[in-house]
């Protein structure tokens, strides 16, 4: 007998539909194969499948049984086809009627004794079937919570092979599962357990910060260490305006395609904060391997990515990140498949400004010699150094400020700021492809961007003296636009350039 079961195949993000067709014959000598483009994990199913289906207490005649993937250009991967087969062989030995599985997607995991294991990417499985029409969806019950995010779709959760068997013969009532999605955002709305008020003095690079989050900007920290540099790039999430329920559901196929999605919290609703050691590879950053899964750019999208100790990543590692700078997304290419993740997040770095950290610092003295610290800053190559808007300085703190009580910036007053500018933004921009100030560029950079006659003769002077390149002119541009934005002024003034060269560090030191 004949059967066919709907599943799913993950390509980046995205969600494939995949029919599984099985076909149980008596006659001729017993075998299994699969065909399809049916990868390691998928292949080995069978001794799984096999093994849950007896100790699960069904039996299987000898048979010729040949399993086809549909369709079979697209290559399958993961364990997530263990239960669509071990059903399908019981629709083919008419345990199951066709009819009760044919309005069901399935997805899951067996173990030896029968039990339903979680998968990855349930959330992009259930959106895709919703898209199709899909009745519903039976998927291990750690996944289930996940794919009832979506709206529209019902989602049943089964612990084992013999309860999804009672359910579609109708010896066992399941009902669809719900997730209180009033109950996640109120969560995500709990209060910080950082703010920018516990970090002392700092005020100007505080400042910066809110011009960062404020037009999407990146931004890089120079200073000693000890001078608060990881301290101030750990409390910029909590200035970020909040996540909406559609880029929620983005971050969350990330994680979920990941194998990152905690089973506690379906739906991440929190901006990720993302802080990877020096010795990461670009596999690991931008994402990749054998079968490609997300890197770190991607597991920062609509976040922060934070670089601690910039110069001492290695130099081609660094290099890969300027395509999703640019770009917002990656793209991986192999020779079977190209995929594509989307990285749209905020570049946070930090570094020293010599080998030993205290060039410049007035209370140590530098042990680098010219020659040491020329090496150490050419590490980063100039086109990266270029996609980085704001380069700021970050000093050591005196005494004074340390012991004093009073209290700075505090995260709400500057997320408010922060939010009211980016609603600017997004009615300024919403006819464009475009909501923020960095990605501004060619004639939108001088439609939104335009100077009067004091402005021009300013920064024409600014540029003469400190020898700006054209692409930092832009960059000046762009966060003066920010500035003025923040000020809530429909023009760019003298005083909103003069605050934007403040924050080009390196472009004043070369």
């Amino acid at each position: 007998m004949l059967s066919s079961i709907h599943t799913a195949l993950l390509l980046g993000i995205d969600a494939f539909p995949v029919q599984m067709e099985v076909d149980l014959s008596r006659s001729g000598i017993p075998a299994f194969r699969m065909v399809g483009l049916a990868e390691g994990a998928v292949k080995e199913s069978k001794d799984r499948v096999f093994t849950a289906l007896k100790n699960s207490g069904f039996r299987v005649p000898p048979s010729r049984i040949t399993v086809n993937l549909a369709p079979a250009h697209l290559r399958k991967e993961g364990s997530g086809y263990d239960l669509p087969l071990a059903l399908g062989i019981l629709v083919a030995c008419e345990v199951i009627p066709p009819e009760k599985i044919s309005p069901f997607l399935c997805m899951g995991e067996l173990s030896l004794k029968g039990e339903v294991k979680p998968v990855t990417g349930v959330l992009s499985v259930a959106m895709m079937a919703r898209e199709r029409g899909i009745k519903g969806l039976i998927l291990p019950a750690d996944n289930a919570p996940e794919a009832a995010v979506v709206k529209g779709i019902d989602v049943y959760g089964v612990c084992s092979l013999v309860e999804a068997v009672g359910f579609l013969i109708g010896e066992k009532g399941l009902s669809p599962v719900r997730v209180g999605m009033e109950d996640i955002w109120k969560r995500s709305r709990e209060k910080f357990f950082i703010d920018f008020s516990e970090v002392k003095g700092q005020e100007h690079a505080k400042r910066a910060i809110e011009v960062a989050a404020a037009g999407g900007h990146n931004l890089l920290f120079i200073g000693p260490p000890g001078s608060g540099k990881t301290m101030l790039a750990q409390r910029i999430p909590t200035v970020l305006p909040l996540l909406d329920f559609e880029e929620a559901l983005e971050v969350t196929r990330i994680y979920s395609v990941a194998g990152m999605l905690s089973q506690k919290e379906p739906l991440v609703t929190k901006r990720p904060f993302r802080a990877p050691h020096h010795t990461i590879s670009d596999a690991g950053l931008i994402g990749g391997g054998r079968y490609p899964s997300p890197g770190e750019v991607s597991l920062s999208h609509k976040g922060v990515l934070f670089l601690d100790e910039l110069p001492e990543f290695k130099k081609h590692v660094l290099e890969v990140l300027r395509q999703p700078l640019e770009d917002g997304r990656v793209t991986i290419s192999r020779a079977s498949l190209s995929l594509t993740y989307p990285a749209e997040f905020m570049l946070v770095a930090a570094m020293n400004p010599c080998p030993c950290g205290y060039l410049g610092d007035k209370r140590h003295q530098c042990t680098c010699s010219p020659l040491q610290i020329q090496r150490y800053k050419n590490r980063l190559s100039g086109p990266l150094l270029d996609r980085i808007d704001l380069h700021v300085e970050v000093g050591a703190v005196p005494y004074e400020e340390l012991s004093s009580n009073r209290e700075g910036a505090h995260s709400k007053g500057m997320r408010e700021r922060i939010q009211r500018t980016r609603f600017i933004q997004k009615e300024r921009y919403k006819s464009l492809p475009f909501s923020l100030n960095s990605r501004l560029s060619g004639k939108w950079l001088t439609r939104f961007c335009q100077l009067d006659e004091r402005g021009h003769s300013f920064l024409e002077k600014a540029v003469d003296s400190l020898g700006l390149s054209a692409r930092a002119h832009s960059r000046i541009l762009r966060i003066a636009r920010t500035i003025a934005d923040l000020n809530q002024s429909p023009s760019i003034e003298v005083s909103h350039l003069a605050e934007a060269i403040s924050y080009r560090t390196l472009d004043r030191l070369r």
